[in-house]
């Protein structure tokens, strides 16, 4: 049992006596000699436990039991009666309790700010131990080596992969792209989708399109919606998610509005992936599926697609 805790023990042993002693006050006088006897025991724990609560005490309430270098003097016969006398020492005895009681409330304050102080030191030292980055990318490494880099990130990620807390400004920015509002709620949302990519809030983007595309799979933009969600991801530096869409988009409606562009982005993902193969693949079906569009309205894309790549076709 701590100091503080023994020292309440015996303030409300204190307590309790001392109201004992004042229902005997209460009584008169003919049992003085009886309370005599207790009031002295009373005020003997009282010394005990000031030595215990102050070591070394100023003797300021009770002065101490032996002295050294002291003389006995003769003791001049009381002025006051015996329950006078007993009121006086009560006086001193309480005043004495709320002394004590006092030190002990500074030293539970004192301990409960130590231990705040020391969770405090805890939890900021669990807060900074990392995980090496080395050990996360060996690890990375080993998996791709195993599954033949199947298992390989994209080399640039999404944002959303790693989602950090957007700036307030970023916050704010989004907030002021306004949400159209017609009798075409399916419009609404891709339209709105669309303004987020247009003003380069990728990640925001995604998050738009996929809810279109998921709430809205036969809407009239329902090509568009694939494709641009598509265009999101490849903007944003993931070209493997964007291939996904792309191909999508082209195999659920090959003449739906967007199919040719979905197809020719799907090649362009696939270059980025330096995956030659599969990318000569979607231009040779491009060239030949949509001969008008390679040669009119996606004609520098499907130029700037096919430099740099050796395909037969």
């Amino acid at each position: 049992m701590s100091s503080s805790g023994a020292s309440a023990r015996a303030l409300r042993s204190l307590a309790i006596a001392t109201t004992a002693l004042a229902l005997i006050f209460s009584g008169g006088t003919a049992q003085a000699q009886s309370t005599d006897s207790r009031l002295k025991k009373v005020e003997a724990e009282v010394r005990a436990l000031q030595r215990k609560v102050f070591p070394g005490g100023d003797g300021k309430f009770f002065t101490p039991e032996i002295t050294a270098g002291t003389t006995a003097t003769a003791t001049p016969p009381p002025a006051t009666t015996a329950v006078s006398d007993m009121l006086v020492r009560m006086d001193a005895i309480e005043a004495q309790m709320a002394r004590l009681t006092g030190q002990i409330e500074q030293n539970s304050n004192r301990i409960a700010q130590l231990e705040t102080k020391l969770a405090a030191g805890a939890s900021a030292m669990t807060a900074t131990t990392e995980v090496p980055a080395s050990t996360t990318g060996a690890a990375q490494s080993n998996l791709g080596a195993m599954s033949g880099g199947a298992s390989t990130p994209a080399p640039s990620p999404s944002p959303a992969a790693t989602a950090q807390p957007a700036p307030a400004s970023r916050v704010s920015a989004v907030s002021a792209i306004v949400k159209p509002q017609t009798d075409d709620p399916g419009d609404d949302e891709y339209s709105y989708g669309f303004r987020l990519w247009d003003a380069n809030f990728y990640p925001e983007a995604q998050q738009q399109l996929k809810m279109f595309v998921e709430k809205y799979p036969r809407h009239p933009r329902i090509s568009w919606g694939r494709n641009l969600l598509g265009r999101a991801y490849l903007d944003d530096g993931n070209p493997r998610e964007a291939a996904k869409w792309f191909l999508q988009n082209y195999q659920a409606d090959k003449r739906g509005e967007r199919a040719p562009d979905s197809l020719l982005y799907l090649a362009a993902s696939m270059k980025q992936l330096k995956d030659t193969s599969r990318a000569c693949i979607a231009l040779a079906e491009f060239s030949e599926t949509y001969a008008a569009e390679a040669s009119g309205r996606l004609a520098s894309l499907y130029a700037s697609t096919r430099n740099g790549l050796n395909c037969s076709a």
